[in-house]
Order: C-alpha cells, then sequence, then structure tokens
C-alpha cells in the first residue's frame, strides 16, 4: 500500500459512527512526538517504545535524537528520528513524510515541543515573543493540520494529542508570553475537537493538561530574571505525563490532567479568579526561582536547540511520580468506589460514635 493510498473504512466508520473511536493498543501503533530529545518528550518515547510502538522521534537536537534511536534501538525498538524545527510548517510535513517513509503511516500524533521565557511581561521582547508562539502555539496548529489530513485520507481512526499546561487554564507570573501560548493551544484543540466531532471525522483529540512538571523546561527557558528558573515546591515527573499522553493514545479523551494542582488551578481559576490573582501574586515570584543566579539571557533553547538526553531539571522540592489525580481519570469506576468507600467507613464510624 502506498503511504498516501486511502484505505476503505469498516461499514460502521463510512455511517460515520465516531462517537467511541476504536484506538489500536500502543504495541501496534507508529507514534510520532515532538520535542523528543529531552523532558516529557523523552519520557513518553522511552515508555511508548517499551509497550511495543514503533516510534518517529523530532525536535532539534540532532546528536539527541541520534543517541536515542540508537539507545532504543538497541534494546530491541523500532525507531527514526528527523531533525526538524517545529515551529517550521515545512518542518512538520517533513516529519509526516519520514513517517510515512519508513512505516507507511502513523497512529499517533504528539504535540509536546514548548520553550518558555521568564520574565516580567513588559520587558520581554516582541521577537522573543513572536518566536515562543512559533513553538509552542503554530508548531501545534501545523502538527495538528498534518495528523487530521492523515488520519482523514486513510479512513482509520488515529490519536491526535496536544500538550497544554496548567498555565494555559489560568495566567501565571513572569511567564506571560509561555502562558499566552499555551492559551492559545488550549483554544485550538477545543475548536478543532468539536468541529471535528461534528463531522464525525476519525480522530481522537486529547488535551494533556499538566501541572508543574521536573524537567530540564526551566533550564531550556530563556531568562530576564536575575535569579535561575526553577520549580520550587511540590511537582511531579515525566513519567506522569508520559502516562497521561499514552493511555490517551489508546484510550480516547477529551481531557487529562495530570496533578490535582493543574484541576485546581483550572476550577478555582475560573470560579474564584480574584482570589487566584492573589494566590499566584503570592506565591509564583518566589517558587519559580531558585536562589542562584540565573543563566545567561543568550543561554537558552528559543533559538538553538537545548541540552538533550535529561528527563529531569535541577529543580527543587517533593518529585511524585504519580499523579493519584491521573489515576482518578484513568479509572474512574474504581476511583468512585473507592470514594464510596470510605465515605461509607466515615459515616458509619461517625454514626456509631453518636450511637
Amino acid at each position: 500500500m502506498m503511504p498516501n493510498q486511502k484505505t476503505s473504512a469498516p461499514a460502521s466508520e463510512q455511517h460515520g459512527e465516531f462517537k467511541k473511536l476504536s484506538l489500536k493498543k500502543l504495541q501496534d501503533q507508529v507514534v510520532v512526538i515532538t520535542g523528543a530529545s529531552s523532558g516529557i518528550g523523552l519520557s513518553t518515547a522511552r515508555m511508548a517504545a517499551a509497550k511495543g510502538a514503533k516510534l518517529v522521534l523530532a525536535a532539534r537536537n540532532a546528536a539527541a535524537l541520534k543517541q536515542l534511536t540508537e539507545e532504543l534501538r538497541n534494546q530491541g525498538h523500532s525507531a527514526v528520528w528527523i531533525k526538524a524545527d517545529v515551529g517550521n510548517e515545512e518542518d512538520i510535513n517533513r516529519i509526516a513524510e519520514a513517517a510515512l517513509s519508513e512505516y507507511g503511516r502513523f497512529d499517533t500524533w504528539i504535540n509536546n515541543a514548548g520553550v518558555s521565557i521568564f520574565g516580567k511581561a513588559m520587558d520581554v521582547t516582541i521577537e522573543d515573543m513572536k518566536r515562543d508562539f512559533d513553538t509552542n502555539f503554530w508548531s501545534v496548529v501545523y502538527g495538528s493540520r498534518a495528523a487530521v489530513n492523515h488520519f482523514k485520507e486513510r479512513g482509520v481512526p488515529g490519536a491526535l494529542i496536544n500538550v497544554g499546561t496548567v498555565y494555559g487554564d489560568r495566567g501565571v507570573v513572569l511567564q506571560s508570553t509561555y502562558s499566552a501560548s499555551k492559551f492559545a493551544v488550549h483554544g485550538w484543540t477545543e475548536n478543532l475537537r468539536m468541529e471535528l466531532e461534528k463531522e464525525k471525522a476519525p480522530v481522537s483529540v486529547t488535551l494533556v493538561r499538566p501541572g508543574r512538571i521536573d524537567t530540564p523546561y526551566n533550564e531550556h527557558a530563556r531568562s530576564y530574571l536575575d535569579k535561575q528558573p526553577a520549580h520550587i515546591g511540590m511537582m511531579y515527573a515525566p513519567e506522569a505525563v508520559a502516562d497521561a499522553i499514552l493511555f490517551a493514545a489508546e484510550h480516547p479523551k477529551r481531557d487529562m490532567f495530570v496533578g490535582f494542582q493543574a484541576k485546581f488551578g483550572a476550577f478555582v481559576g475560573n470560579v474564584a479568579p480574584r482570589f487566584m490573582d492573589k494566590f499566584m501574586e503570592l506565591t509564583m515570584f518566589r517558587t519559580q526561582q531558585a536562589d542562584r543566579p540565573s543563566r545567561s539571557v543568550t543561554d537558552n533553547a528559543l533559538y538553538e536547540p537545548g541540552y538533550g538526553m535529561h528527563e529531569r531539571g535541577t529543580n527543587k522540592g517533593v518529585v511524585r511520580k504519580k499523579s493519584l489525580y491521573l489515576m482518578a481519570e484513568k479509572h474512574p469506576v474504581l476511583a468512585s468506589m473507592a470514594i464510596a468507600g470510605i465515605s461509607s467507613a466515615l459515616w458509619n464510624s461517625i454514626f456509631k460514635k453518636r450511637c
């Protein structure tokens, strides 16, 4: 079968019945991952390979991609890599072409690449803002279009997974451009999902919304601050996000929140915005900066590739390997049963004491 050749869809799909899409198991999938050379992308690549997926790995750091691909192949996994600047639509199209050339298809496309800028909103240059939007927002648009077109042409259900952030639901001090770009990602994803659902297209669209994650994200960011950007306090391991991403690759999900702090930020930010303003003002200036000098404003991954092959960063605090909230999202029936059991036990305890 030629890479772009259309295949005949099952009868149920030909009649547009995509309300309950059936996605392949990871062991039968070809998965595209952008931003695969470090952090969440690197963790996702290793986890997906361990589950048997064939991988197409993309990032700007060619040396890191080559090393990762060799690592996975030495473990008996199938992977190819392609150097690409995801802020360039032509490079995104080359990623899709590489997948078609090597495997004849792809089943899941993960828009994961991203970079931040730390600095007060009025200090960051317009040039830096535009570059940040290229990487964080336009890459998602380009990747989404490439993935959706492919899934429509094949007529076989596929998964589009866009990685957002808690800061795409709620503004945060010192990361105005990153936050704004992620607001745009969230809005784009929601609009695209509704339009595809309306036309009954064979695409599962998931927005993954992590809380604060222990990755080299802060070291890769462009910094206008005197102190080094860092997460201070509680955060989650990148494996928790990878777990959410790969669950969505097999199970159609609208949203996947990683960490209660992500859900808290989205919910409270909507119902009590002024409270959240004050909370952010009180906590986020001090919990986004380490007690050491910042890297140079020119030493970052905004315009050039950052260092690769590191899943974790140099943050300071408690790192949780798993998210209980994510576990509840993955297994809502079991979570409901557990809550009911706990509630019943508490009720009986209180009732017996009163008796």
